[in-house]
């Protein structure tokens, strides 16, 4: 009887209601079938689609396979929705977003697309859709139906927005109506890490095979971009770094091009000091002869709790020449920056199918990769420094580093300056070109644009460290090849450090004995033997970094009340005993934290990685591997921003190198690339962290291009739906 019952139950549930099918789940399912995912030994996705859109649909589908979670979090920030997931605290973040990002805007501007290129932001919305439909145990955070317009706020694939140059601070002052709070400096505190990246162009003069090389080198937060190849029938083929999210390869190559972005020094974003008019049908502020009113408008920002959701509404303003973001001096200070979306995100897509120069730089021409310098090479042997890709045209007699003055109409931007009009640089004699973040008047050596030729507001960076390291490797020299290339990445010079231990050494020899020259001694003479030059055995490598740290920590307030910057004043403006006494520090806290200050440098300078969350956990009892390349701040190619965290003593790092790659352009694209950790964000996973080992020595493994490479090289390949990922 009970067996009856069973059956009859189970009859049941097979002949009652169902859940409806999705209504486009037809149109997913095409999709899928259109697609095909490779995945070789690392665990990297190969994708191939009929069309355009299928590779989108199925490129953004592994992305979620290997981190869902990064994936939602990326479109959550882009969208003003993180405090959704992550609290109260979040709020004006989201607010700040949501001062250039209105959902009714983006959906208009979605509408108003070309066609080709709603049907991509429909795949790849069908494609993030369609992973969750057949992936019921992943629980997303907030987003549970990606709609296609999601994808214009995202457009770019830089780690920051031009937004984000924006003071939350000061955004809370003023939208929060409260003073503005007082930030006491923390004495263990570090120097930020230098953001951006490097780039280096070979012309065939200088390589051994006579084909044109690239190195790609972002400095970005760890495990912010995945590796992938996505290709299509329709002639997409690109390889390199996707921003998690993003259906477009932001930092990579095809058979025909390749393209590296490091952070521009130009001026892209400006404030405007507006004259504010108290009116009784609200505020207006003065422009010209007129009283313009301010505009008004409703912002919600909903929030997590501890018992559900709740809310927060603030009414925003704006001007003509944008949001309002702070008060200084009575003045209501608005920001103007480049708002194209549509515009931005056709450039990233498009430039990943370029096939020569005049095809990239005709994706150059929309002017909307804000905030990036380009270091381009191509199968035709040319090499190019493109600086910054959208440069407002100004009256050169306002100081545009400072908020001008919004009432006076001679404030107002001028049109854009041509990318000709730029600081570039195309295949200059010498047979290279590098950018650093740094300005774009040493990108070739002697054959650099000139200062002199250009507005002051194409360059707010000047030449930094790791610009001076790009030349010494890159200067007079010929026939590289792709591991000579690498090894010019990986060189170990530092040279901030020869710009302040002669300082150093100097105060030691003009200071009197006494008992901090005895303690210090024994240090400086193994620092004056030192070459300067990274290593994980090295002990100078610490004792000098630590050193550098502890100066910094110690004169960073006098250099900020100087408007000088603190490296600057590190090397020019500290006395003999600022210098000893930060020796003598370094060395107490080596001492105390490892034992000895005769502590190798690998032993304190650790990759680890325990966990997939997004802000990793670090501990010292947890496996972790050597690192030899230091900080950029010292003048390392190679970048690696560590720093200690609470109840560690070793530094680890969560920035710099995240993804490397050398590229030779010759009759066939012969590639090797690395990625800090491994594909996948899933602990479980074999290639969460089967890249460590490589990426801390350095070692980078051969790329996979051509379908007869992958096959000798491939683990498994599905269509969307049939399981896979970087298992």
């Amino acid at each position: 009887m009970r067996r009856l019952t069973l059956l009859v139950t189970a009859l049941t549930i097979a002949c009652g209601p169902r859940p409806a099918a999705d209504p486009d789940q037809a149109r997913w399912e095409g999709h899928a079938a259109a697609v095909t995912i490779t995945r070789d030994d690392w665990g990297i996705p190969h994708i191939h689609g009929k069309t355009d859109a299928d590779a989108v649909f199925g490129l953004i589908y592994a992305q979620a396979e290997d981190d869902f979670n990064r994936v939602e979090m990326n479109y959550l920030n882009a969208l003003g929705r993180t405090a959704e997931a992550l609290g109260e605290a979040e709020i004006y973040r989201d607010l700040r977003m949501r001062l250039i990002v209105d959902p009714d805007s983006m959906k208009a501007l979605y509408t108003a697309s070309p066609a080709w290129l709603q049907t991509l932001m429909t795949a790849w919305a069908d494609g993030l859709n369609y992973f969750l439909a057949t992936h019921p145990e992943v629980t997303p955070r907030v987003i549970t139906r990606f709609e296609p317009w999601m994808a214009l706020p995202f457009s770019e694939g830089s780690i920051g927005w031009d937004i984000e140059q924006v003071s939350l601070a000061d955004l809370e002052a003023f939208y929060g109506k409260q003073a503005p709070k007082t930030i006491a400096l923390d004495p263990n505190a570090v120097p930020a890490e230098p953001t951006g990246s490097n780039g280096i162009a070979l012309a065939p003069s200088v390589t051994a095979s006579g084909a044109a090389m690239l190195l790609i080198n972002p400095h970005t937060s760890f495990f912010f971009r995945a590796e992938v190849q996505v290709s299509s029938d329709e002639g997409l083929n690109a390889y390199g770094a996707v921003t998690w999210g993003q259906f477009f390869v932001y930092q990579g190559f095809n058979e025909k091009a390749g393209w590296m972005h490091t952070s521009s020094g130009a001026d892209a974003v400006d404030e405007y000091a507006e004259t504010i008019v108290d009116k009784p049908e609200g505020p207006a502020y003065r422009y010209g002869t007129e009283e313009r009113p301010v505009v008004a408008a409703p912002v919600t920002i909903r929030y997590r709790t501890g018992s559900g959701m709740a809310e927060k509404t603030f009414t925003v303003y704006h001007t003509h020449h944008g949001p309002v973001i702070r008060e200084a001096d009575g003045k209501w200070i608005t920001v103007k920056l480049m708002r194209e979306p549509v515009k931005a995100l056709t450039q990233s897509y498009q430039r990943t199918k370029a096939t020569g120069y005049d095809s990239f730089k005709a994706t150059m021409d929309l002017h909307t990769n804000s905030s990036n310098n380009t270091v381009y090479a191509d199968a035709d042997g040319n090499i190019v420094y493109f600086h910054a890709n959208f440069i407002p045209k100004r009256n050169p007699k306002f100081d545009w580093s400072k908020p001008v003055d919004g009432s006076d109409p001679a404030t107002e931007w001028q049109g854009l300056h041509s990318v000709d009009e730029s600081p570039n640089v195309r295949n200059p004699a010498n047979g290279w070109v590098q950018n650093t973040n740094n300005w774009p008047y040493s990108a070739a050596g002697a054959n650099s644009p000139k200062p002199g030729d250009f507005p002051s507001y194409m360059d707010r960076y000047g030449e930094n460290p790791r610009g001076i390291h790009a030349l010494r490797v890159l200067t007079g020299r010929k026939g590289f090849t792709l591991d000579s290339l690498i090894a010019a990445a990986y060189d170990r010079d530092l040279p901030a450090f020869d710009d302040l231990l002669p300082a150093l050494f100097a105060a030691f020899r003009a200071t009197p004995g006494g008992a901090l020259k005895t303690k210090v001694a024994d240090a400086v003479a193994l620092l004056e033997a030192w070459d300067r030059r990274w290593g994980v055995e090295s002990v100078p490598t610490a004792v000098a970094v630590y050193w550098g740290l502890e100066l910094w920590r110690a004169v960073r307030a006098d250099a900020e009340s100087e408007a000088m910057s603190v490296y600057q004043y590190m090397a020019t403006k500290t006395t003999p005993a600022q210098r000893l006494e930060a020796l003598a520090a370094a060395l107490d806290r080596l001492t105390a934290d490892f034992g000895t200050w005769k502590t190798p440098w690998g032993e304190i300078n650790r990759f680890q990685r325990l966990t997939g969350d997004i802000v990793q956990p670090f501990a010292d009892s947890g496996a972790s591997i050597p690192v030899g390349f230091t900080s950029a701040q010292w003048g390392s190619l190679a970048s690696f921003g560590a720093r200690t965290y609470p109840g560690t003593k070793r530094m680890y790092g969560t920035s710099g190198n995240s993804f490397v790659a050398v590229v030779e352009f010759g009759p066939k694209v012969r590639a090797k690339a690395i990625t800090a950790g491994g594909e996948s964000g899933n602990p479980a996973s074999p290639h969460f962290n089967d890249q460590a080992a490589r990426y801390a020595a350095g070692s980078l493994r051969d790329v996979y291009f051509y379908p007869e490479d992958l096959a000798k090289h491939t683990r498994r390949t599905y269509r969307p739906g049939q399981g896979g990922g970087s298992r």
